[in-house]
Formats: C-alpha cells, structure tokens, sequence
C-alpha cells in the first residue's frame, strides 16, 4: 500500500519533493559510480582521475565548475578549490571534499598526495582531456599512469530513464521557443536580435540559465553548416535556419528549424521537400541494432540522384546528454550500433553556396519498438 502525504501548505509538499529527489539523486549517482568502479576492477585499475566537466558531473552529480574526480573505490575524492567546497559537500555525500590548495600549488600535487598516501599502484587517467602541464606533473608520480579514452561517455550513450525525462523536458522548452520565435521573424530585423530573443525565451519557458551558443542564419549565410548571427537583416524571400538548444538540469536539446519570411520561390520549395525526405528516411531507419553508416546511406537516398547531392553534408547527427556532442556519431564511416535508450539528433542538410541551405533536425530516442521524437515541432515549411 502506498503512503499518503496530506500537506497543510505549500512549504510543506516542497520539503517533501526536496527529500525525496535527494534520495533519487543519491541513488543515480551511486548507480553511475557502481558501473564505473565494475569497470575499473574488470581491468584492474586502482583508481581513476577525471577531469572532463561533463563526466565530473555524471558520476558526482556535482552542477558546478572547476572540479575533479579521483575515483579509487575504497575511498572517493572530490577535488576543488575553496570556492566550490561548500557546494560540493552538499551536493556529492559519500566524497571526500579535497581543497587542492591546501594540499599543494596544483591539482597534480593534490592528487600525487592522495595515490602515495593510499600507496595506489596504478590510476587510470582521460587522455584526452588533460593538459600538457598536468601530464607532465603525473609522470612525477610513484604510480603507473594508465591513459584511458572514451570510458565514461560510453556509459554516457545509453541514458536512464531519469536522463531521458530530463532531455524530454529540454527538447518541450526549445519546441514551445520555436513557436514564439516564428512570431518574431520579420522584415528589418537582425540575426543577432533574434538570436537573444530566442535564447531568452528559452529561460522563460523553464531552461537552465546557461545556455550555450545557437545559430540564427538568413538568406545566403544559411549555406554556412555553423554560421554565427550577424547584423544583416532579414529580407524579404529569405530563408531563416535556427540551430538551438537548450538545458534542463544540464542535460541538453537540440533542434533546427529553417523557415522562409514571404512566399518561397519554386526552387526553395524543392530543396525544402527533398530535405523533408531525408529526414523521414533517416528517421525509420533509426532502430535498435542499426548502423550508423546505414541511418546515413538512408539519408541520401532522396538526392542521390539529383544536382543537389553535391551540396550535402556527411555528418548527419550525433548523440546528445550533457554535451551537446556525445557518441554515436552518424555518418558513412561511423561503426556505431544504435542501442536502446540512446538519444540521438538526425540531422541532415543540403546547403548550396552563395545561395543558402536547408537543415530540418530533430532530437530522437531508440526505443525496444522503433524510435520517438523528442521534439515535436513541424517538419512542414512554414511561410511568413
């Protein structure tokens, strides 16, 4: 029998919500940090120091900045600096909080410290992800060094349920800023006016207060696959390409839209009804145990044959959580195998030179039955 809450206020029911998502960010965060520490015992790793942001906060569900992990099993350590210990102490229980400056001048100090003290006989460290300075401080240290790529953000691919609700919910907030944008495109305004409307909206219709950098592009600059918003103004007959994204509780969308302020030529019409094509296609193809290169080989199928082939892109979506830019990757030579609970974007374009471009992307999930949009915006051309 389930245990019913009356509360007399609203104070009430918010101190009740507080504790029971403290208990379910507890146990996410134990769940991540289990799977990691499987991993490292499999292969015989003492410890592991992370220092990818994006991978910081998916173990430790730690929100803020300037932050590392040293994982070792026995004992986890939170290293930062004074002004982030607080915060961490609240939000990552189960850590040791370690103030870097207090155990040496850097953050490899820190570290040499601790594997010496535990007398580690090996850490694991991301490769990619370290500078030149703190690789050079790790080879000081009595303990191998073992050079790891890509460990995290493979469990990072499949998404729990919890992620999934927190990507849904960014991908509903960047949909309804769609619909308030399109109101707003007009005759004489700018790309960058544009472009800071939209990103407020995004803040008003919930997002994180971050969000990162969008493409707002008209006319002959729509051919640009990541053109940044400028001063030119939007004319009549132009096409306008929003690329954007929003995040909620870090955890990102993605989607572009391309619209045409007045009638579209005869020409636009037929670049936007191939690109529909290519979409729909790639989006069937988008299930459990696909390949990537084959989601690719879908996405073509409508221009091969045609004077716009040419003019399309190779990179047609990628995967999607914390970063923006997460495996698998789509494209022809991707070895990628899509699994159940990825989120992926599909994404492709046809993008003509000094003429403009078209790109329709949606942010998708695999499903066990097939596949579902997180976004659910109109993949129809739509006249302004």
């Amino acid at each position: 029998m389930s245990t019913l809450y009356v509360c007399k206020n609203t104070q009430q029911m918010l101190k009740i919500m507080k504790h029971y998502d403290k208990k379910k960010l507890n146990y996410r965060s134990e769940h991540m940090l289990n799977q990691l520490i499987n991993y490292l015992n499999e292969n015989n790793i003492e410890s592991f120091f992370i220092s990818r942001p994006q991978n910081v906060r998916y173990v430790s569900k730690y929100t803020g900045e300037d932050s590392y992990l040293l994982i070792t099993g026995s004992e986890n350590f939170f290293i930062t600096d004074p002004r982030y210990t607080e915060q961490a102490g609240q939000e990552c229980p189960g850590y040791t909080i370690v103030n870097w400056r207090e155990q040496g001048k850097t953050v490899a100090e820190a570290v040499k410290n601790i594997i010496e003290n535990l007398k580690l006989k090996n850490f694991a460290f991301e490769s990619d992800f370290v500078t030149h300075n703190l690789f050079n401080e790790f080879e000081k240290i009595n303990s191998e060094a073992i050079p790891l790529i890509g460990v995290i953000e493979k469990f990072r691919s499949v998404k729990t349920p919890e992620e999934i609700r927190n990507l849904r919910a960014a991908c509903q907030i960047s949909d309804r800023a769609f619909e308030r944008i399109i109101k707003d495109i007009r005759v004489g305004v700018t790309e960058k006016e544009l472009a800071s409307r939209l990103q407020h909206y995004m803040v008003m219709e919930g997002s994180d207060t971050k969000p990162y950098g969008n493409i707002l592009i008209s006319g002959k600059r729509t051919s640009l696959l990541h053109g940044i918003p400028s001063n030119k103004t939007i004319e009549y007959g132009d096409f306008v390409l929003m690329d954007y994204g929003c995040q909620f509780n870090g955890y990102m969308s993605d989607m572009t839209r391309t619209v045409v302020v007045g009638k579209a030529t005869p020409e636009q019409t037929e670049v936007y009804e191939l690109e529909k094509k290519m979409i729909r296609t790639a989006t069937k193809k988008m299930v459990a145990g696909a390949k990537a290169k084959d989601v690719y080989e879908a996405s073509i199928e409508a221009i091969k044959n045609t004077k716009y082939f040419q003019y399309h892109y190779s990179g047609i979506g990628h995967g999607i959580g914390l970063f923006v830019h997460e495996i698998p990757f789509m494209g022809p030579k991707s070895d990628e195998i899509l699994k159940v609970n990825n989120v992926i974007t599909i994404e492709p374009g046809i993008y003509i030179p000094n003429w403009g471009g078209v790109r329709i992307e949606d942010q998708i999930l695999i499903t066990e039955s097939g596949n579902e949009s997180l976004t659910s915006s109109t993949r129809e051309l739509i006249e302004l």
